[in-house]
């Protein structure tokens, strides 16, 4: 397969002397850590490790130490600042070797890191401190870049190591990282000070050397170098054992996501509710496409990094593109989960040690479609869209691998014993308890309004997942870019939709389907007002009022249902309405009748709705003025001019008219909506709050 030339896609060289010129060495290992974690093809998020030795001065003694500044446990390198390093001191490092008690007691040597703490760190080293320490150079990298797994995940690794490299790098076999490994790459260099790094069999790339600048152009050097390696020996139409079927197109791939993704989410949520991320990348729907993807999927991942995100391997799905047969597919779907999960579970049963931990979700993680791309399913959008990263690296690992040699997946044995490592389980227990409505995902409404924003806020604060719609797109694109300024990207977006325009709800629901996986909660909150004496009430206004409040309350709540029974796991609906579905306002019998039947919609609701888990509430606000958009046009106005008002009093007027002479802000509407999709009310259906500071005409009855 050699002399076939293509464009080689390297790794820019992006160091700048200018801004690293007057950086300490903790910030240059910042920095060189930042470049290589800002591309994918080096390390994807969280995974590979950093170093640097600085001599620093001891707080206590005041002497210089030499200190070991390593990426702590759980960071990631491409978005780490100072803080993210654990700094230990060498020479205790040292010490440890004489406590080591060989491989069997490897776990043991964890519990030591914290006596080596410099200057009261709080951050915890990471099982992979070792890997650094012992290493005889100031400056060390350990990566996954694909095209180095590439050659460690071959059968022949060592052989393609030395083809590639020469003497450059060294090669070791695969073992676990750990304490034994760090004196293995302390032997390996200190024999060979000529080597610049390392393989690591089915692991990743060590590279060393006294600067931090040398050092980051070392690693890109060696990825490179296995890169432009690969692309020469790769025939692109022989990968992967050529294409096997055709991609749909990319409104056909996401009509087809928008169908399975919500079904799948409903069948995998029982031990805990799924977020869903999908991924038709090129790389991705190569390997969908191709005739070896059954056999390379069963073979699992190789590098710990990439199953630890992923699981050992994916579920394929049996779609055929050129039928295609969507509902085939839904049809076995129950089966396919079936026989994935008694096939973890034997894996399990398999491997298990006396202490291992008990048995985790056996659900996919990743599911590949032929035609389609992949869908990713964990407990929230960050974590379902990282293991998609991952297992995008792990394609890119297999095609190499399996078009200059013969991939090979880790041994099962080898992964078990990372996926239920005992330190991992640890790490897993130390987590902090998921927040009230993990997993939720959310359809707001109005988004962009003062409560439908204050209620994005609400839900996203206790971690659920908001989509939020709007037909004003230039405030919903400013409050969501607000929104992901502080919740994150991953957790909001927006769509712009009228809710009278059929389509329009059809494609938010379809676009959340896709984008998160599925709906658990409506927020029915978009809204106008107007008023106008019954005589001066036009048929335009009439039916303007119940386009909005009457038929588009119908559409979202018609398309929020379906998608809800399509998951098989309950809902909640809240329909914002207002104190004039209860109770008429002279002037405004257009608006009073629409929100009467929202009320009476949300009632519709929870009847149909009881026997699918499907909750529906209302909350009925009243003189919410401020940052609502009802109120910053005519409707102020015109509710001042019925009760012989300036507007500028009108906000005043409804504390005094209220019982408890308050005030009612969006973010009280919002915690009517919190405890209405919360479990907190959890056996409560076709209910009314009122959230008016008391208005005794609208007391439900």
């Amino acid at each position: 397969m050699s002399g076939h030339e293509h464009a080689v896609n390297l790794v820019p060289n992006m160091w700048d002397d200018n801004v690293a010129e007057s950086m300490s060495e903790p910030e240059l290992l910042q920095y060189r850590s930042n470049l290589l974690g800002s591309d994918k093809r080096v390390t994807n998020y969280g995974g590979g490790n950093t170093s640097a030795k600085v001599d620093s001065v001891d707080p206590v003694t005041g002497e210089t130490a030499a200190v070991l500044w390593v990426k702590g446990s759980g960071g990631d390198i491409g978005s780490m600042d100072l803080g993210g390093f654990a700094t230990l001191y060498l020479d205790k490092l040292n010490h440890l070797k004489g406590l080591y008690r060989g491989v069997e007691h490897e776990d043991e040597m964890v519990g030591y890191l914290p006596h080596c703490t410099f200057n009261l760190n709080t951050r915890a080293a990471s099982i992979d401190t070792p890997l650094h320490s012992y290493v005889p150079f100031k400056h060390v990298d350990h990566l996954h870049p694909d095209s180095v797994i590439a050659i460690a995940a071959s059968r022949n690794s060592k052989a393609i190591t030395a083809e590639v490299f020469g003497d450059d790098i060294g090669w070791l076999p695969w073992r676990r990282p750990g304490f034994q490994l760090g004196l293995d790459l302390e032997q390996i260099a200190r024999e060979n000070p000529s080597l610049k790094g390392v393989v690591l069999e089915a692991h990743g790339l060590f590279t060393w050397a006294d600067s931090s600048k040398d050092c980051y152009a070392l690693s890109l050097a060696m990825i490179n170098k296995a890169q432009a390696w690969l692309d020469r020996k790769i025939d692109p139409a022989l990968v992967f054992g050529g294409a096997r079927t055709h991609a749909l197109l990319p409104d056909q791939r996401l009509r087809v996501a928008e169908r399975l993704m919500p079904v799948i989410r409903g069948k995998s949520s029982a031990d805990q509710r799924q977020v869903g991320h999908f991924n038709d990348s090129s790389e991705v729907l190569e390997f969908v496409n191709s005739a070896q993807l059954k056999e390379l999927a069963e073979l699992g991942t190789s590098c710990p990094d990439h199953f630890l995100r992923t699981k050992i391997k994916p579920l394929v799905l049996g779609f055929q593109p050129d039928q295609p047969n969507v509902d085939d597919v839904i049809e076995q779907l129950d089966a396919a989960l079936e026989h994935y999960r008694a096939d973890y579970s034997a894996y399990y049963s398999r491997c298990k040690r006396a202490d291992s931990p008990p048995i985790r979700d056996a659900n996919p993680v990743v599911y590949l479609v032929p035609g389609v791309g992949m869908f990713t399913f964990a407990k929230d959008k960050a974590t379902a869209r990282i293991a998609g990263e991952f297992y995008v690296n792990a394609i890119n690992v297999m095609r190499g691998a399996s078009s200059v040699d013969e991939y090979m997946g880790l041994p099962e044995q080898e992964a078990f014993d990372i996926e239920y490592w005992l330190l991992e389980e640890a790490k897993l227990q130390r987590m902090p308890k998921p927040k009230s409505l993990a997993g939720r995902i959310a359809v707001i409404t109005g988004g962009a309004g003062g409560i439908g924003k204050a209620s994005a806020v609400r839900l996203l604060s206790e971690g659920a997942c908001v989509l939020l719609t709007d037909i004003d797109q230039a405030s919903l694109e400013a409050t969501v870019a607000e929104l992901s300024d502080v919740y994150g990207a991953d957790q909001v977006d927006g769509f712009a939709m009228n809710v009278t325009d059929e389509d329009d709800v059809i494609g938010a629901f379809g676009y959340c389907a896709q984008r998160f996986g599925g709906v658990d909660v409506v927020v029915s909150n978009a809204g106008i007002a107007s008023s106008a004496p019954l005589e001066e009430t036009t048929l335009e206004s009439w039916e303007f009022n119940q386009s909005i409040l009457s038929t588009g309350y119908f559409l979202v709540a018609r398309e929020g249902f379906r998608s809800m029974t399509s998951q098989g796991i309950g809902g909640e609906f809240v329909f914002v309405a207002s104190k004039n579905g209860l109770v008429a306002s002279a002037n405004a019998s257009a608006y009073c009748v629409a929100k009467a039947a929202e009320i009476q919609l949300s009632r519709c609701v929870a009847l149909e709705g009881a026997v699918h888990g499907i909750r529906s509430n209302v909350v009925n606000p009243d003189a919410v003025l401020r940052g609502s958009k009802i109120w910053s046009g005519k409707w102020k106005e015109e509710r001042a001019s019925a009760y012989n008002l300036d507007a500028d009093s009108l906000e005043e007027h409804y504390r005094a008219r209220s019982m408890l002479k308050r005030n009612v802000f969006p973010e009280d509407i919002a915690n009517g909506v919190y405890f209405f999709v919360s479990d907190q009310s959890a056996k409560s259906t076709g209910n009314i709050l009122n959230v008016d500071a008391g208005h005794a005409p609208s007391f439900t009855r």
